[in-house]
């Protein structure tokens, strides 16, 4: 079985207690979370070997994500401890459907400082899937490292998976540099991007035409979600949708990255991983065990805690 390695922003999600207008005292639960974290944690309950790499505080909250990452079974010795800057906190509200809106405390934030130095000798020692998402790529220091360690890996031959996941709130701007973004993704075999994202990214582009530019560069696969509407898989030989199971969403937190864990964690169970991305029925297999990830993961509030594991997922109609 093939390993995951993701890299990138663990942070701690202060989620409110409120759904949409409720009335009462808002309270804030500390759950850890942070994409490529809840992706790391997605494969893990899945019963795939994961390692998580990025830096945190030597602050409680940065232990907190540690040991949290370790309880759902992440590797985390690549976990680099700084006290040079704080463990970022993202305080989420929800509406009454449990989609969220974000405040983030980060910049400065210890994730922002990770530097291809502090990375393990070993990383790219053997096959694996490296995972990585568009936060890191908010200022200049860290889009130098995480582009760089991205092309690393894929010289080694390592699946390259690449989830837009685009925060704009997190960049000086208040919007996402679509450049940084498109170098990253151009780096990847896989890719995923929100119906939204994709409409962001794409500019005045054609969707179809932005699509085919991406699986020109370098792209096998791209997924393209929308919440719990159709999800849409293309290669460059076929395409495929499919609905997500009908659930009632109360966070929808960890809802892309299970979806993305589901995936993963049906390809690397495969040798040929290349090959598996270029196989329609591996392709489908994977996307039908992502839908019932992502679904499984909306119904429950945090983002490492709901994420499902093979027992969730075969219990879900």
């Amino acid at each position: 079985m093939t390993p995951v390695v993701t890299f990138g922003e663990a942070l701690v999600d202060m989620l409110s207690s409120r759904l949409g207008d409720e009335a009462g005292p808002e309270t804030f639960t500390p759950y850890a979370g942070g994409a490529p974290a809840n992706v790391a944690v997605a494969c893990a309950r899945l019963g795939v070997k994961s390692r998580f790499l990025g830096m945190v505080g030597d602050d409680s909250f940065g232990r907190f994500i540690t040991a949290e990452l370790a309880h759902h079974g992440v590797e985390t010795q690549g976990i680099v401890t700084t006290r040079e800057a704080r463990t970022a906190l993202a305080f989420v509200s929800r509406d009454a459907e449990g989609e969220r809106t974000f405040d983030f405390y980060r910049p400065p934030a210890a994730d922002l400082l990770y530097r291809e130095a502090h990375l393990p000798r070993d990383t790219f020692a053997r096959p694996l899937i490296w995972h990585v998402c568009s936060n890191s790529l908010t200022e200049p220091a860290i889009f130098d490292t995480t582009l760089a360690l991205t092309r690393r890996a894929r010289r080694s031959g390592a699946l390259v998976s690449v989830d837009a996941n685009l925060r704009h709130n997190l960049w000086a701007g208040g919007m996402a540099s679509i450049e940084r973004v498109i170098k990253l993704l151009d780096e990847a075999a896989l890719i995923k991007v929100s119906r939204e994202e994709l409409d962001y990214l794409r500019g005045d582009q054609p969707p179809a035409r932005w699509l085919d530019a991406r699986l020109a560069a370098s792209a096998n696969a791209i997924l393209v979600t929308d919440g719990p509407h159709e999800v849409v898989l293309k290669t460059a030989h076929f395409e495929h949708r499919l609905t997500p199971p009908p659930v009632k969403a109360v966070d929808t937190t960890a809802g892309g990255d299970a979806f993305m864990g589901g995936f993963l964690a049906r390809l690397c169970r495969l040798d040929n991983l290349e090959r598996a991305l270029q196989d329609p029925d591996v392709l489908i297999e994977a996307l039908t065990l992502a839908c019932r990830c992502g679904a499984h993961a909306v119904t429950r509030p945090g983002a490492y805690s709901a994420l499902p594991t093979c027992q969730d997922i075969d219990g879900l109609d």
